[in-house]
């Protein structure tokens, strides 16, 4: 519940204090007295968009504080809310607020913490409800004509079972998807490697083999070259091969030569001659490691299939930069093609179970929507019984239609007024007065205990007796909830439990308004003056009569 309203820079509202309790409080005043700006102040407590415009001029910010009475088993989620926040309640009272500062920009404040406008808006919405004449719109949405069928009968339960079984489908059908999609992608992707193996197998690479291959035709178009280089070496060093005069010695022959003349008893020429014998082997060796590389240099007739081979080996670029590389991702794309499965065995499982899941889903629904048939007579009746009461000379029918499963099942409402026998949807044939008198209808009817409502002029274009009945419904609701009213109507003013009056203060230079709670004599005066728009003894004394009629039907309440 509401307890206190703290206003300041807010319009015309410099600073202001209200008070409120239990019951039917009204809000009157004259035309630009501010009255709206109490139902902004709520609205800006439940998240609602922060308009710079309605700062007041020459203040830098507006600020909006609300102190509610809190009780954490009546509003779980509320409290659920709070903790996570990390905020706390003191002596049962939570105290929200919010700042808007000239430039547009907004703070939000929860239980002491500083919060986004979007959690004020979760917290209001488990504590206070606003209907103003634009909240009127809401009416004519057909979700929420559904929604306040299905409050009337209570099914709640059902829809959350409802919503349950919807979500296990969805979540079912989008993995199918998925899988499917995924399938066709599978059999691209196992096609693709196929096909890469088969040209990486027809070629059969070598590990290496593009370097061996580059250098054997580098050598081989380099082999006359090459054959004279090693001919030589091996004429100069031994004799065996290459054009060189006979009886020139050669490297054998010389070290040889050498080694004989340092045959001798001393012992540092022994050593020299021994050095000597080691290098005669090494040359024998490298004589023998010479002939050996010239017998390998390739015959010129293999150059042409070398650098076929070659041109074949470049086709495993579009793989990898080398041989070596094509060799490991041909290794990788087996490895890749035995675990990708394409089998339908999985799918097929799990099309068995998205079915499954469909008629469990078709099964909830079509219970919610019997029993939302037999609810939208009872219904119909019920709001037609309250309208009529509110002097309104038409009926409402709930038309409900069968549509694909959706997020609120398997229908969609209409509410249709029926007036001199002939049926339209509400959304189209209501005046502004009759969604009011609607709407308070269907408050009255779905009326639970404990909650804050307000309402902002909801009694617009309606009068007379209709004004009255208006006042009787709002008091009665009242008897269970705490009711804040905007109003110009006499007629529910009447019926408050408290009379809040916005005072309006002008000068040369400015406009101020402040709100404050009316005394018994006041609201006499309050009254006459909404009734007749002066003070007058008629006035008073209609006043009066209004006075008592009405604090006689709530002391019967």
């Amino acid at each position: 519940m509401l307890q206190e309203l703290h206003i300041r820079n807010l319009g015309v509202i410099e600073e202001s204090t209200a008070e409120f309790d239990s019951g039917l409080t009204v809000v009157t005043g004259e035309t630009g007295a501010g009255k709206t700006m109490v139902v902004s102040s709520l609205r800006l407590l439940s998240g609602h968009r922060a308009d710079a415009s309605r700062v007041r001029a020459g203040a830098d910010r507006a600020v909006v504080e609300g102190i509610f009475s809190f009780d954490a088993t009546s509003h779980p989620k509320v409290s659920d809310l709070i903790e996570e926040v990390g905020g706390f309640v003191e002596d049962e009272e939570v105290i929200a607020s919010r700042t808007v500062t000239s430039a547009g920009r907004s703070r939000a404040h929860l239980a002491g913490k500083t919060v986004a406008a979007g959690v004020l808006g979760e917290f209001a919405s488990g504590m206070i409800t606003i209907h103003g004449q634009n909240d009127q719109l809401r009416l004519i949405d057909p979700v929420r004509q559904l929604l306040a069928v299905d409050e009337y009968a209570g099914l709640g339960s059902l829809r959350a079972e409802y919503r349950e079984a919807r979500a296990a489908w969805v979540a079912l059908a989008k993995d199918l998807k998925k899988r499917i999609d995924a399938r066709r992608e599978l059999a691209l992707e196992t096609e693709t490697l196929q096909r890469a193996l088969e040209t990486i197998d027809a070629i059969d690479p070598q590990p290496g083999e593009d370097e061996d291959l580059k250098m054997q035709i580098q050598r081989l178009q380099a082999a006359d070259e090459l054959r004279a280089q090693m001919g030589d070496a091996l004429a100069v060093i031994d004799g065996s091969a290459g054009e060189v005069d006979a009886d020139v010695p050669t490297a054998v022959d010389l070290v040889a030569q050498a080694e004989n003349f340092l045959r001798s008893d001393d012992e540092q020429l022994k050593k020299l001659a021994e050095r000597l014998r080691e290098i005669s082997t090494l040359l024998s060796d490298v004589a023998m490691e010479v002939g050996q590389s010239l017998a390998a240099v390739p015959d010129p007739d293999e150059l042409e299939g070398m650098l076929q081979r070659q041109q074949e080996l470049r086709e495993l670029r579009k793989f990898a930069v080398d041989v070596d590389g094509a060799i490991a991702w041909r290794d990788e794309a087996r490895e890749r093609l035995s675990k990708i499965d394409v089998s339908g065995e999985a799918i097929e499982e799990l099309k068995s179970k998205t079915e499954a899941a469909l008629q469990a889903m078709l099964g909830v629904g079509k219970k919610l929507s019997t029993e939302r048939s037999k609810a939208a007579v009872d219904f119909g009746k019920a709001v037609t019984k309250e309208i009529k009461g509110l002097q309104m000379s038409a009926e409402i029918r709930v038309e409900l239609t069968e549509v694909e499963p959706g997020s609120q099942g398997l229908d969609e409402a209409e509410f249709q007024l029926v007036q001199g026998g002939h049926a339209n949807a509400l959304a189209s044939s209501a005046s502004g007065g009759e969604l009011s008198r609607v709407m308070l209808a269907l408050e009255v009817i779905l009326a639970g205990k404990g909650r804050t409502m307000v309402f902002d002029e909801v009694d617009a274009g309606v009068g007379g007796k209709a004004a009255v009945e208006i006042g009787r419904r709002l008091a009665r609701l009242a008897v269970d909830n705490q009711v804040i009213v905007v109003t110009h109507l006499p007629q529910v003013a009447a019926f408050a439990d408290a009379h809040a009056y916005v005072a309006k203060n002008a000068t040369d230079n400015s406009v101020t308004s402040e709100v404050k709670l009316l005394s018994d004599e006041e609201r006499v005066e309050e009254l006459s003056r909404m009734l007749a728009g002066l003070e007058s003894e008629t006035g008073r004394a209609h006043a009066e009569e209004l006075l008592e009629m009405a604090q006689t039907y709530r002391g019967k309440l």
